[in-house]
This record gives C-alpha cells, sequence and structure tokens, in this order.
C-alpha cells in the first residue's frame, strides 16, 4: 500500500506539473523573459531545445521525489533511533510519502491563484511565489537573492507538513503528538535549517 502511495504521489505531481504548465503558459513566459536578451533566431534554438528535452521533466519529478522521500525518511529514521524507538525504515518512508501530498496544494494553490486572481503576471512572479509564505508578505522587490529560498522555506505548508509527520509517526510508534514532534523537530527540523544555511551560503557565493 505504501508503494501505492508514492506512485499516486508521483502521478499527481506530474498531472498537475502539466496543468500548470498549460494553465499558466509558462512556455511563453519563458519566450517573453528572453526576447529582452537574445534574438529572435537564439530564441528560437533555445526553445527548440526546451522541447526536444522536454520529456527529461518526467524522470526528474520521480527521482527528485524519491530523493527527497528517502533523505527524509533517513534523517527521521536515525531521530527515532537517538529517542530509543524503533521502526522500520520501510514504515518511514510511508510515513513520509503521505505526507508529501501536502506540497501538492502548493501547485494547486499557485494555479488557483494565477489563472482566476492574478492574471496579469511574468515568469519572476511565476518562480518567487510560494502561496502562504513569508516571502509573499514581504516581497521579492530589491530583495537580496539568498534571502529568496529562506522566505519561501518559512510558509504554512511546512508547518502542517512537520505535524502531519509527528502525527503518523506517533501514531505508528503509539506514543503522542509531542513525542513524534520532538522526534521531528531534533532530526528532520535541524537538517531543514542546516540544508536552509546552505542554500544562502550557495546563493551569497553565485552573486
Amino acid at each position: 500500500m505504501r508503494n501505492y502511495t508514492f506512485i499516486l504521489l508521483i502521478i499527481i505531481t506530474i498531472l498537475l506539473s502539466l496543468l500548470s504548465k498549460e494553465l499558466l503558459n509558462t512556455n511563453d513566459l519563458v519566450i517573453s523573459s528572453l526576447a529582452e536578451q537574445l534574438t529572435n533566431e537564439q530564441i528560437s534554438e533555445v526553445v527548440g531545445v526546451q522541447k526536444k528535452w522536454e520529456w527529461l521533466g518526467f524522470i526528474i519529478i520521480p527521482i527528485i521525489l524519491l530523493l527527497k522521500t528517502s533523505v527524509i525518511a533517513a534523517i527521521i529514521d536515525a531521530g527515532c533511533f537517538f529517542f530509543d524507538k524503533e521502526i522500520k525504515y520501510k514504515k518511514i518512508f510511508g510515513i513520509v510519502a503521505k505526507a508529501e501530498f501536502i506540497f501538492l496544494g502548493v501547485i494547486i494553490f499557485k494555479i488557483l491563484w494565477f489563472y482566476l486572481f492574478q492574471q496579469d503576471y511574468t515568469l519572476e512572479d511565476l518562480q518567487y511565489f510560494y502561496p502562504l509564505s513569508a516571502i509573499n508578505i514581504t516581497g521579492y522587490d530589491g530583495l537580496d537573492a539568498w534571502w529568496v529560498y529562506p522566505l519561501q522555506a518559512f510558509n504554512l505548508f511546512e508547518l502542517t507538513y512537520w505535524f502531519i509527520l509527528a502525527y503518523l509517526l506517533g501514531k505508528e510508534l503509539d506514543t503522542n503528538l509531542d513525542k513524534g514532534l520532538s522526534i521531528v523537530a531534533s532530526s528532520y527540523g535541524v537538517a531543514l535549517v542546516i540544508w536552509i544555511i546552505g542554500i544562502m551560503f550557495f546563493t551569497l557565493n553565485m552573486s
């Protein structure tokens, strides 16, 4: 059943990505963005390469989801070990896969927002927009590039993700939500902070 859960996650993610691309006209936005920097001939070449390798996106999505789910499951598994809680890695993987469904809401929210409400938008608007996050409060105009990811990562979907992980983990370990939240915060939470700091440092050095 857990394998089916992960496969379903992949299928829905791909379908929503296709829907987003179609409804939000991302190809047209890319062309408009390139028009300011490249000639028509160069743009045609870029679009041609993009169409040629478009299929690669269908392979990348499952790989990214598998890597993310596997790594987070391994981190939480280590957290359970330090809390002297025994649980099979396979079960933790299934828990993480179920929790990942919350992030599908990000794609759905984004599609609805730009398709129904903010219909006049640019490629940058799509790239920087993250629903129910701190960056939508601060805005990205004039914002240093290395602050973008942390402000996007600080969002209600991520917070809900923590609680789903904690609830499912606590249920599997036959303990309470507080204990589950302690395990998630001390393992995944610490790893997330290190990841965000790493992205900030990388972005600062690249800018």
